[in-house]
């Protein structure tokens, strides 16, 4: 049986939809995941080149940020899938008893 969306108000549609708070903290974290992922990325290729390539350590910056972004999206959209499966679940076992 599939879980049933919750709402926590009785006049609005049932949404299965995270609370705002989550999803911005989500927000947050992919940003500042991306940002910390480039700037590894820049400095480490910074370090490993003799004579200053600041166009590649550009490049690797970018990618770093790109795949560090890219990994935490992935955690939190599957975090945020699982907050709501609860929520349901919760509000389902709530309404048996």
């Amino acid at each position: 049986m599939a879980p049933r969306p919750t709402s926590s108000d009785a006049g609005t549609a049932p949404t299965a939809a995270p609370p705002l708070f989550a999803r911005i903290i989500a927000v947050v974290a992919i940003v500042l995941a991306g940002l910390c992922g480039g700037l590894i990325g820049y400095a480490v290729m910074d370090l490993q080149c003799t004579e200053g390539c600041p166009t590649y350590a550009g490049l690797v910056g970018i990618g770093a940020a790109i795949l560090a972004a890219v990994g935490v999206a992935i955690v939190a959209v599957l975090t945020l899938r699982a907050m709501s499966e609860w929520e349901a679940v919760e509000a389902a076992h709530a309404d048996d008893t």
